[in-house]
């Protein structure tokens, strides 16, 4: 019965962070068979509206924020001080409708929501270029200069990319200041390396690693039809998402994962 309240809140807020906690907690999740990385997304946005919204009071004299904060608080896990030196913590940051400013509030939110003043490593994905524009070491500039202002003020380890082939890796190696400490290679787009990106990687000690993240994890159609699937009668064309970041903190010693979880933020655009 939360939809109407959730769906007032939502009509007056202007931010909508939203945080699914540690999926492993999750029952539901967890017996279903892996699913692709996209439809993954899809199932834990769901899930974590349609629980926040079942929650929602119906009283819409209720403080009207301007950030609403939409978890499963279930699922929320906090690392333990005493264990922050076993566990590696990473994260994979998605810029989709925003610029470089937000990887600050990512990083923040995903330090807040972990409980932890740094993470160990954080791997930007390309933000998306316009139609007919190819990736470019301009474009890329501004968003890695925001990642060394981060490792510089000790919030980040190591820095990484996604997808860059061996020409752009390069171009950023010798222009960043706080170098490329790995970039993923989709295994969907080359079945093996690319010998040109493999020597280059080996010359730098940069780790190649594989991923089979889809071009586009989030798009806003797709979030918009979640979140009117999730909360009926919501003005969902309204609601824009921003940056969607995905962590996982492993287990050192064993290399299992403890904890994973996604958190992203989107803003109403209600012109």
């Amino acid at each position: 019965m939360g939809t109407d309240g959730a769906r007032a809140l939502l009509e007056r807020a202007a931010t909508l962070t939203l945080q699914t906690g540690n999926l492993l907690n999750w029952g539901c999740l967890r017996k279903k068979c892996p699913a692709t990385p996209g439809e993954e997304v899809r199932d834990c946005i769901q899930k974590t509206l349609t629980e926040w919204s079942s929650k929602i009071g119906q009283d819409l004299n209720q403080e009207i924020l301007e950030v609403l904060e939409c978890t499963v608080a279930q699922a929320i896990e906090k690392i333990n001080p005493e264990e922050r030196e076993e566990l590696k913590v990473s994260a994979k940051l998605f810029i989709v409708g925003s610029n470089s400013s937000s990887i600050r509030d990512a990083v923040d939110l995903a330090c807040s929501a972990l409980g932890v003043a740094q993470l160990d490593s954080v791997i930007i994905a390309p933000p998306p270029v316009e139609d007919g524009t190819s990736l470019s070491l301009e474009y890329l500039q501004p968003y890695w200069q925001e990642l060394e202002n981060l490792v510089q003020n000790k919030k980040i380890v190591a820095i990484g990319t996604s997808d860059l082939d061996k020409t752009l890796l390069e171009q950023l190696y010798l222009w960043a200041q706080v170098k490329p400490s790995s970039n993923q290679v989709n295994l969907a787009s080359c079945c093996v390396m690319p010998p040109d990106l493999t020597a280059f990687a080996k010359q730098f000690d940069i780790q190649l690693l594989t991923h089979n993240d889809p071009k586009e994890l989030l798009c806003e159609a797709s979030f918009q039809e979640v979140l009117q699937e999730s909360i009926q009668n919501t003005k969902a064309h309204e609601w824009i998402p921003l940056w969607l970041l995905r962590y996982s903190v492993i287990v050192k010693s064993r290399g299992i994962i403890k904890s994973k979880g996604y958190i992203m933020q989107a803003k109403r655009n209600a012109s």
